[in-house]
């Protein structure tokens, strides 16, 4: 099962029970980790501000280049590339080496931000983010997998924490770095910000970053390109439909039904390609292997309930609340505060009581405060859903972190950039149908309250009621408190579907996952 001559240990979790894996590639010694560590956050904070900092810098980038109408590719174009192609660079970390694709990743992205900082036009400036995109993918799952690789299982929350801690950092600070250089320089020192942190990075890895020789004879590594292309063309005409889908063109359109029937004939395609592939981008014993397959159907859980918060949480707060959009971003950005630190903590609750038990009380009590949101009072304070995202901050640390140190120590080195990138494609997808169904629930929400208004010349869909709520001197006042209304009770029934998503994460830890992690632990040099 495993290939690496692994023997193995059934246990909870608990550090110091498992069995070592005579032969298995080291941990590296703690005193030569530090600057590979200092590349790793600053990697990760690469690919975490870019999803934020850009934000802000909207208004002027479009007054600059034009093209409004499809700016929202500007985050739709780089999530699709990071999502179909964190397979492959999975694949590529175990079949190459994890350095190699690490550096690769960074030039790539270095190069996509130049190209971004240079872009004459829209179009240029989405295929130019695209590009980001492909460095991107490598950035989020060789780092998550290097740290696996270079701690312990006793040791592995610290790194966890602190990459945690960059995402949180970066959720807070990249709008309003973002608005800044927007503001006081141009948009364009948005991207070329990324040059010198990138190199910085790109120098520690390769002066201090040394990877330990692999286990078993040197044989010729085969690539199984026909499976990556197949795997992007899947990724991308799915995620192309439910990006979309309901925005660009209605949902029972031809262009959407198109784009779901392709995608689910490359789907087929993929797996006959993958089934009589050598070595395949995506193994089936990713699906096959009980313990990998219950993270990844549970994180992808996690993905589709984080729209609600993220997406939707923002609308709330300026729409019914009336805060402006910096206030607005506080009462989201404590939730990033809570994560890291319930995180960094969740290694003495896991080593207690085990993988599955850690993350099933972490995702039960973030099924409880979700379903908390909607009895808030109408029009409420903003301290009331900052309290419950500060709580719900904490309950997904406690159920995320241990998910993905358990599944990490279950697989050897020349599996674990497979499996982490198996987690978090099932995410980063899982958030993609989050956007678009829960779109779907907001909206037909909102229609059915403006349907049975009792006041004629109402705006009709989610985008056109906050917009009128921003502005409301063509509103009454009752025309406006009727849309507030309107507004809390489509955000109402997202939390109720993202706590409904928390539920299934939750049954699948129940009834899918192993009760105990089969951990197994590298031999250590220190």
């Amino acid at each position: 099962m495993h290939s690496e001559g692994i023997s193995v240990s059934v246990s909870d979790g608990t550090p110091g029970t498992e069995a070592a894996i005579p032969g298995a590639p080291p941990a590296a010694p703690a005193r030569g980790r530090g600057p590979v560590v200092a590349a790793l956050m600053m990697g990760m904070a690469l690919a975490a501000l870019d999803g934020t900092i850009v934000s802000t810098a909207v208004p002027q980038i479009v007054g600059d280049l034009g093209g409004f109408a499809v700016f929202s590719w500007l985050f739709s174009g780089y999530l699709l590339a990071v999502t179909v192609t964190l397979p492959v660079y999975g694949k590529l970390s175990d079949t190459f080496g994890r350095k190699p694709v690490l550096v690769a990743g960074v030039i790539v992205f270095l190069t996509g931000s130049v190209l971004c900082a240079f872009a004459w036009n829209m179009a240029a400036l989405i295929a130019f983010r695209i590009v980001q995109g492909l460095g991107g993918g490598a950035l989020q799952g060789t780092v998550q997998t290097i740290a696996a690789d270079l701690y312990p299982l006793k040791e592995r929350p610290r790194i966890q924490a602190k990459l945690s801690t960059v995402w949180a950092v970066s959720a807070v600070a990249g709008p309003a770095l973002g608005g800044l250089l927007a503001t006081y320089a141009d948009w364009r020192w948005i991207f070329l910000i990324n040059v010198p942190v990138g190199a910085v990075a790109l120098h520690l890895v390769v002066r201090h970053f040394t990877e330990p020789a692999r286990p078993g004879p040197a044989v010729r590594p085969r690539v199984d390109w026909a499976g990556a292309l197949c795997v992007f063309a899947t990724g991308a005409l799915l995620l192309t439909a439910l990006v979309q889908g309901g925005v660009a063109w209605p949902w029972l359109s031809a262009p959407s039904l198109a784009l779901l029937a392709g995608s689910a004939a490359l789907a087929a395609l993929t797996v006959y390609v993958e089934r009589r592939a050598a070595e395949p981008v995506i193994p089936g014993w990713v699906w096959r292997r009980r313990t990998i397959a219950a993270v990844n159907l549970a994180l992808g859980g996690l993905g589709l309930l984080m729209v609600a918060p993220t997406v939707f949480l923002p609308t709330y707060a300026q729409s019914v609340l009336g805060l402006n959009p910096t206030a607005a971003g506080f009462v989201l950005s404590v939730m990033t505060l809570s994560w890291p630190l319930s995180a960094a903590l969740s290694s003495r609750v896991y080593t207690r009581i085990g993988f599955r038990n850690t993350a099933i009380t972490g995702i039960s009590l973030a099924a409880l405060i979700l379903l908390a949101f909607p009895l808030l009072p109408f029009p409420g304070r903003a301290w009331q859903p900052a309290l419950l995202m500060l709580l719900l901050g904490g309950a997904l640390g406690l159920f995320q972190l241990p998910l993905i140190v358990g599944v990490q120590s279950t697989v050897g080195w020349s599996e674990r950039g497979t499996t982490t990138a198996s987690v978090l494609f099932c995410r980063q997808v899982g958030q993609s149908v989050g956007a678009a169904l829960f779109g779907a629930v907001a909206n037909t929400t909102l229609a059915a309250r403006l349907g049975h208004a009792p006041m004629p010349g109402l705006p009709g869909d989610l985008d056109s009621v906050s917009h009128a709520l921003r502005h409301p001197a063509d509103l009454t006042g009752d025309a406006a408190d009727y849309l507030r209304r309107a507004v809390a009770s489509a955000v109402d029934h997202v939390y109720l579907g993202a706590a409904a998503a928390a539920a299934l994460s939750l049954l699948v830890l129940l009834f899918l996952a192993p009760r105990r992690f089969p951990v197994l632990t590298e031999q250590s040099e220190e």
